[in-house]
């Protein structure tokens, strides 16, 4: 006979693996035979636009790989390290244990003295000492980046100045380092640092690059590594890359407006079941008690935990746009 916990767990994991096969399905074949068609193109047509469209085709091919090792593809303990280097707040991977380790025993314990129950102590403890301090380096990591995002456009139109003045390249990133508080000026002061140590400042940049995992950056790699390979007015190429910048920081902002209404719902819908436990808790201890101890209401909760997830994604990816 099929009990209601069966039925929630099978449901949770048909939604799993329907998520699992479109998530691993391969590229779609037209596009795939679209994109080589276009790569034809580039390569043997002779028109200007078409020409700095396979430079910059080939620079992200380039880059693709590396950026992967430096990711930490390989390895997850890299990965994690370099999350941690890119908050900008000198926090370790012993660190990171630590807490991770500390906040799931202490809820597990917690969770366990107040229910008796293993079953929910131990999830309950996981998903508070992997969860919360994951959250806590996310933030840290979109805070740095959007003031780095914010200061960025200023720093390129420092450096236009000094191209115009008649420094060379290489001087102008060093007034930008020492110019420019902030995200901005550490990591130039990284790139010219590497510079006086030997590296060339295309690999420099790139290592930063690399780290940065921003898009605005590497879209300034880019302008530099094509520029060099095509010639023309660098301080020209940096002033528009400047100003489209800017316009995508402004239509960056105006998404964020539009999706706030959609994100304020999802965030008060995803919050009421808890607010709503939390009451009647506080109000009829006794009854609610029951989601502690009996096994099968445990069940339920967890599945309805498990749903509400589910719609908190698939809300979160339909207001998530990428410019």
């Amino acid at each position: 006979m099929l009990t209601p916990q069966i039925l929630v767990v099978a449901g949770g994991i048909a939604v799993v693996l329907i998520m699992a096969v479109f998530a691993l399905s391969g590229p779609n074949a037209a596009k795939e035979s679209e994109r080589r068609l276009q790569q034809v193109r580039f390569r043997h047509s002779d028109k200007a636009v078409d020409k700095v469209e396979a430079q910059y085709r080939k620079a992200i091919a380039a880059r693709t790989p590396r950026a992967h090792t430096v990711a930490g593809s390989q390895s997850r303990i890299a990965a994690l390290e370099l999350r941690l280097h890119r908050t900008g707040k000198g926090w370790t991977l012993k660190g990171y244990a630590y807490a991770s380790l500390g906040l799931g025993l202490g809820v597990a314990a917690l969770v366990f003295l107040k229910s008796g129950s293993l079953m929910l102590a131990l999830p309950a403890g996981l998903l508070v000492g992997a969860g919360l301090p994951h959250m806590v380096v996310n933030m840290a990591i979109n805070r740095r980046t959007n003031g780095f995002v914010a200061r960025f456009p200023d720093a390129l139109e420092l450096l236009v100045r000094g191209l115009r003045s008649g420094l060379p390249i290489t001087e102008t990133l060093t007034v930008v380092a020492s110019e420019l508080p902030g995200p901005v000026g550490e990591e130039f002061k990284l790139v010219t640092d590497r510079i006086k140590v030997g590296k060339t400042m295309e690999e420099s940049l790139q290592d930063t690059a690399d780290r940065l995992n921003m898009a605005e950056f590497s879209f300034f790699c880019i302008t530099l590594a094509i520029q060099r390979e095509t010639g023309g007015n660098l301080a020209e190429t940096l002033a528009n890359l400047a100003d489209v910048l800017r316009k995508r920081a402004q239509m960056k902002l105006k998404i964020k407006a539009m999706s706030s209404e959609a994100k304020a719902s999802a965030y008060i819908i995803g919050a009421l079941p808890f607010i709503v436990f939390a009451l009647l808790h506080w109000i009829n201890p006794a009854y609610m008690d029951k989601f502690f101890l009996d096994e099968r209401l445990i069940v339920i909760g967890l599945g309805a935990l498990c749903w509400l997830g589910m719609g908190g994604f698939i809300m979160a990816k339909m207001v998530n746009f990428e410019i």
